[in-house]
């Protein structure tokens, strides 16, 4: 779950803030140095706040960002922080909805973070079926996020966490990877890698096959 600070008002009035960006993002960097291709187009489906997609265009200059989310006041946020930034190759977000039809034909990459546990499942379906008529061979789509895992203890927080998503809404609630991994594969996609990251979170690479 992402928790919001608002922005102050003025020049501030549209930008998020998510706390939890400033903890996790130079984790995520590090595996996106390795996973990402050296150039070309990324596609960050959610971006939410804006914050990650500022973070990672800044420190991967060869990488034109795509950022993108369902929410206009994200939009907005996203909107604000790019204004501020003035970096070339951060592009103006798209409004897209992973569970629906979306207004890009290729990329070279995909990334979302936080967004298969607070959403529907249709969400999740729809990221790997657009992603798959998106990247062509070899290329990643990385997900970040809490999951839970046969045969790996589960974090009492994580439990909690999932509890409390589906009091909030019954579509929502941490995923089994397992069963994220078996439509990644219907949908032409192998894992790479499963990287254990701060804060009982996982990254997981994908390479359409």
């Amino acid at each position: 779950m992402t928790l919001w600070v608002p922005g102050e008002a003025g020049g501030e009035a549209h930008k998020r803030h998510a706390p939890a960006t400033l903890r996790n993002r130079d984790a995520i960097l590090t595996i996106l140095r390795d996973a990402l291709p050296s150039a070309g187009l990324v596609l960050e489906v959610a971006s939410g706040s804006g914050e990650h997609a500022i973070h990672f265009a800044a420190a991967l200059p060869a990488l034109d960002w795509q950022p993108s989310d369902p929410d206009p006041a994200a939009l907005a946020s996203i909107a604000a922080w790019r204004a501020e930034a003035g970096l070339p190759n951060l592009r103006p977000p798209l409004l897209l909805d992973a569970a629906g039809d979306w207004p890009i034909d290729r990329a070279d990459a995909i990334l979302c973070i936080n967004m298969v546990h607070i959403s529907s499942w249709n969400a999740t379906v729809g990221l790997f079926t657009q992603g798959a008529r998106l990247l062509q061979k070899g290329t990643p789509l990385i997900l970040y996020g809490p999951y839970f895992r046969k045969d790996h203890p589960t974090a009492p927080s994580n439990l909690a966490f999932d509890e409390s998503l589906r009091a909030r809404n019954a579509e929502w609630g941490i995923r089994w990877l397992e069963d994220v991994n078996e439509l990644a594969e219907r949908q032409g996609f192998a894992v790479e890698a499963v990287h254990e990251m701060p804060a009982n979170n996982l990254t997981v690479v994908y390479r359409r096959v």
